[in-house]
């Protein structure tokens, strides 16, 4: 189901959709916190280690990319261009169903 590796991935602007920004406030406070940190490091490098970049099979307009955030959740996002727009935000199995 998914693909490691960014393949020459370049992530110069993080855009939050409205359903992300719906998402990030109905999570723990703690994981909130973490969030600011996860986005500096996409910037830094697509495929910061220890954030389990994956990019997802099946979707293909557009790609979806996923990174761990923590042992229990994780966020998706498309890339167009250089900017990662955020989509989804939550526990594993939710962004597993519905990235």
């Amino acid at each position: 189901m998914t693909q490691i590796g960014s393949g020459g991935v370049v992530i110069k602007t993080i855009t939050p959709s409205t359903s992300f920004q719906r998402q990030f406030k109905k999570l723990p406070q703690d994981i909130q916190k973490i969030l600011p940190d996860v986005f500096r490091d996409l910037l830094k490098n697509p495929r910061p280690s220890g954030l389990g970049f994956e990019k997802l099979k099946g979707y293909k307009k557009p790609n979806i990319y996923t990174v761990h955030i923590t042992g229990n959740y994780k966020l998706s996002f498309e890339i167009n261009g250089s900017d990662a727009k955020l989509r989804c935000v939550g526990n594993h199995n939710d962004i597993d169903r519905r990235p």
